[in-house]
Formats: C-alpha cells, structure tokens, sequence
C-alpha cells in the first residue's frame, strides 16, 4: 500500500477518531475501491453510508461501516496532501524562475510541480504538457473546477519554443475537451519581451477570449530575472516605455471585451502600471480580483481594504514605534499607507524601508522573495521600534521559516525586534499595526 495513504494525524472530535483510527493506521480502500488520490478519497467518501478498510500497524484489517452526513469529511490526515506524489514538469520553460535560483537552497525549492490536482487544491497553475487522455478524462469526470492554466501563447511553434517540450501543442484539444465538459479555467500568460509580447500577446488573448463562457480570468505577468541565467536564453526585462505598449495593448482589449461581454477578462499584474509610472486601476476594475494570487490588484485591494479600516477605526493616544520592510516595487504605496496611519494616530511612529533583493538579484522587486539574511544585513543598526511588519508572503508554506532557511527567530534575534507576518487583507494588517504597542 503507498505511504501517502498512511494516517499521520486524526481530526480532533471527527468519525476518524470516534472508530479509534489512529496515526500509522493505513487506509487500504472505501467500498471496496482503490484510493489513488485526494480525489479519489473526497469522491469514495461523498455517500451517507460507506465502507472503509483500515490497515493497523500489526497487520489486522479492519472494514467499518460508517453512516454520516452526505460528504462529510472522515477525519483522517495523510502524509501527503495529495496523498500521491506530485507531479513534476517537463518542460524547459525560459523563463522558469527555478532554473534561476542560486545553488545552495533546500532541496524542495528545486522541484518544479506541473499538477493539475495542485491547481485545484492550491492555485498552482499547469502547463497541461504533463497530462495525457485519461488525465484529462479524471479532471471532467470529477469536475475539477476552476483549472489554473499557464497558456503563455497559442501560437502552437511558439509555445513548443517556449515551454521547450514538443508536447506543448496538446493544450488546445484539451481546452476544448474542458471547456465543453463545462470546467471553468483561469489562464495565465508569462510575458518575455520579443517572445509573446506585440502582435502574438494580441493572438493569445484572442484565442482565449474563445473560451469566454467557461473561463474566468487570463492575466499577464512580466518575465522576473535572476542574477543566475548562465546558460539560459538572454531575454530583456519590460521597462517604462515597453511596459506603457503592453498596457495600451491590453487596455484596447478590455474595452472591446466591456463592450461584447460585460466584462474585461484579462488583466495585467501591478508591475507593468508600476513600470510604467502608471496610476493603477481602482477596486472595480478588478471585478472580483480573480487572480489576486498573481499580484493582478493586490496593491488596490490593500489599499482600498487598509483606507475603508482607517476611516472606522478610533483614534487613540497610544504610544506604537514600529518598522515595515518591502520591497521596491510596493514601497511608495507602503510609504503612503503608513503616513496615513501615522496622520490619524498622533503617537505612533512608523519606519519603512525597502529591501533590495541581493539575495536574488536588484531586478526581483517583489517583497514576497526578500530572504532573512537581505532583511538583516540591510536593517542592522537602523531604528525599527518594537515590531517589525514583512509580508507573510515571505514565509514558506505557513511556516516561519524564509527563502534562505532564516527563521522568524534568527530574525528576531539579529535585530532586537519583534517579527510579524504582515496579512495582506488591509483590514486585518491595521488591527496588527493597532496592537503593536511597545
């Protein structure tokens, strides 16, 4: 039996834990069917009455009836969340950030997943070059619903160039096939300047918008370089001019869009109206922020959410000293915030600082790939209160550990100072700076 389908935990008061299921327990089958994966499991285990057989570590077999609500969960935790190893991508893409990571980081960084049931799970996004028929057969069948997909162009030679896998051209059968089957998709195009910018981003989002009614959202991300590119394609970064072309580009698209189908569609991340020197788009234009996770309105959600905070709150005489570190790309917005706060509350005393990535490279500007060891060199010595605010994207997976293998507590203790994980909901990053007192 797989270890994936080992028992390491038992929800606290679950069914798991009333029928004496306990860690190191293996789950063999649910009505008599193999578990291959998490969908295979949420799919056995829908039905009010089902039959599970149980592996105890001494090798006694146990099947138990059970009778609960209609798609109520068991209770049991697996070593893997997939509870099947993940997939790992076979393409060669140029620009890959993995192939531009220094050597030296804990091994896990390195693996490249190409899951379509982490795109379900965890909006990881898919190239679909990995998947064959009976893949694709498994995601209509469970309604795997929305799919994240990395399209990056339609043009077929040109994605075979890119991705440098000549399965690349399988993507268009196969969101054919999810889009009859009614599986709604977000795509997502990486953007390499003299790649599948200009005429062939126009065809890309043309194609796409094909897909409108079983679609979401397409964004469009710029390319991010490394300082670690020996070997790799030289591909040049989007700058204030080119940044403003992609932007008129792509704003004649979502005017036609309003027009034909009420709504934009595609959208670019923050960066190219940051590039551009650009005033970003306000709340409603985002339309829900369907691909916040891609950083598409991320800076006006959080300044929308963080001002709409500030205007309830209740000002008070309350002493704070305290620090946010970001990085470039979102330092005059941070800087701007904080002055806000700083106006309602007479006697708290912001500093911000913006982190270059030297870690990683000055052309990584995003704050969510600033390492512990750039965050200290670069802060030791300054005035930073009792609390020092990072985004929580910073951190792997939850967790308090850093890109570089830095913990909160190595932090903390090279800089005398609180760390906190900085929420990205405006609201709740206020009520953090309003109970930061010294």
């Amino acid at each position: 039996m797989k270890k994936q389908n080992t028992v390491i935990r038992v929800e606290k008061d679950s069914i798991a834990e009333e029928l004496g299921i306990e860690v190191g327990d293996i789950l063999l089958d649910i009505n008599g069917c193999e578990v291959k994966d998490v969908f295979d499991y949420r799919y056995l285990i829908q039905d009010e009455n089902i039959i599970v057989g149980i592996e105890k570590p001494d090798g006694e077999q146990w099947s138990l009836e059970i009778e609960k609500d209609e798609f109520e969960d068991l209770g049991f935790v697996f070593e893997s969340g997939l509870m099947d190893k993940a997939k790992s991508c076979s393409n060669k893409c140029i620009f890959c950030f993995i192939d531009q990571l220094p050597k030296g980081m804990r091994k896990e960084l390195y693996f490249k997943d190409d899951d379509s049931r982490l795109s379900f799970l965890h909006g990881n996004y898919v190239t679909l070059t990995n998947m064959r028929q009976e893949d694709i057969d498994r995601i209509i069948f469970y309604h795997l619903s929305p799919i994240n997909i990395s399209v990056h162009t339609t043009n077929p030679e040109l994605r075979c160039k890119m991705l440098k896998n000549k399965n690349a051209t399988r993507i268009f059968d196969y969101l054919e096939q999810l889009s009859q089957s009614g599986i709604q998709m977000n795509f997502q195009v990486v953007l390499c300047r003299g790649y599948n910018d200009g005429a062939e981003l126009d065809r890309t989002i043309t194609d796409l918008s094909k897909y409108m009614e079983s679609s979401l959202s397409l964004c469009i991300v710029p390319f991010g370089k490394t300082n670690y590119r020996e070997g790799l394609e030289q591909i040049e970064l989007f700058d204030k001019e080119t940044a403003s072309v992609v932007i008129d580009r792509v704003e004649k698209f979502q005017k036609e869009f309003v027009k034909k189908y009420g709504r934009r569609f595609c959208f670019l991340s923050d960066e190219f109206y940051i590039m551009a020197e650009r005033a970003l788009p306000d709340y409603d234009f985002y339309e829900g922020f369907p691909q916040l996770e891609n950083g598409v309105g991320m800076v006006t959600l959080l300044i929308t959410e963080l001002e709409e905070a500030l205007d309830e709150a209740k000002a008070d005489d309350k002493k704070r000293e305290l620090s946010f570190a970001c990085g470039r790309l979102v330092y005059k917005y941070i800087s701007m915030l904080c002055k806000k706060i700083e106006k309602k509350f007479k006697n708290t005393l912001i500093h911000t600082y913006c982190i270059e990535n030297d870690y990683f490279g000055r052309t990584i500007t995003v704050s969510g790939l600033i390492t512990g060891s750039d965050l200290t060199n670069q802060l030791k010595g300054k005035p930073l209160g009792t609390h020092l605010f990072i985004t929580e994207n910073a951190f792997m997976n939850d967790t308090d550990l850093m890109l570089d293998d830095y913990t909160v507590s190595d932090v903390e203790k090279l800089l005398d100072v609180k760390l906190v994980k900085a929420s990205d909901n405006g609201a709740e990053l206020l009520k953090q700076v309003l109970s930061a007192e010294g």
